[in-house]
């Protein structure tokens, strides 16, 4: 865990990441790489959203920076101060940046990201002091799920271009 403020241990992270692991399903359906984000605030989610990519054709519509804009559009803010974001795959420097700039206080991801994690793996982007705002962040949560159903996605992908 980095970031300077503790997380409730007694929130039930695993009912909201399951919601984000429907989004992430959502995604998965609609050909896009299973990433899936929920945002809560007082045990209510005010936004929700998966990566739409392919679909908008936006390098930029990672599922935590839908996620965060329905946010800032539900609360009337753009300080998310009291929310926390789950999300299904630790997020990438641009999310983690979003992150930030948003004031998100916390952050729970599902898989780690070897290649692109700017929140524990890579980057601790969330975490670093130089920054104006920290958030706190716990990964690995419901972790199996969310690597499994990215894993089938890739593989899919990879024998769809066998085929090809």
């Amino acid at each position: 865990m980095s970031g300077m403020m503790p997380l409730n241990p007694l929130q039930p992270h695993d009912v909201w990441m399951k919601r984000a692991l429907d989004q992430a399903v959502t995604a998965y359906d609609h050909g896009e790489v299973p990433v899936g984000a929920v945002i809560v605030r007082q045990e209510r989610v005010i936004a929700e959203a998966y990566n739409q990519r392919e679909t908008l054709n936006d390098p930029t519509a990672h599922a935590e920076m839908i996620a965060i804009t329905q946010a800032a559009e539900a609360l009337n803010s753009w300080r998310l101060l009291d929310c926390t974001l789950y999300v299904t795959l630790e997020p990438c420097p641009m999310c983690a940046g979003a992150i930030v700039q948003s004031r998100l206080p916390f952050v729970v991801y599902g898989a780690t990201d070897p290649k692109g994690g700017a929140c524990d793996t890579l980057f601790q982007i969330t975490g670093d002091i130089r920054l104006n705002h920290q958030a706190a962040v716990l990964g690995g949560v419901m972790q199996d799920d969310s690597k499994a159903l990215l894993q089938q996605f890739f593989r899919e992908r990879r024998l769809d271009a066998k085929k090809k």
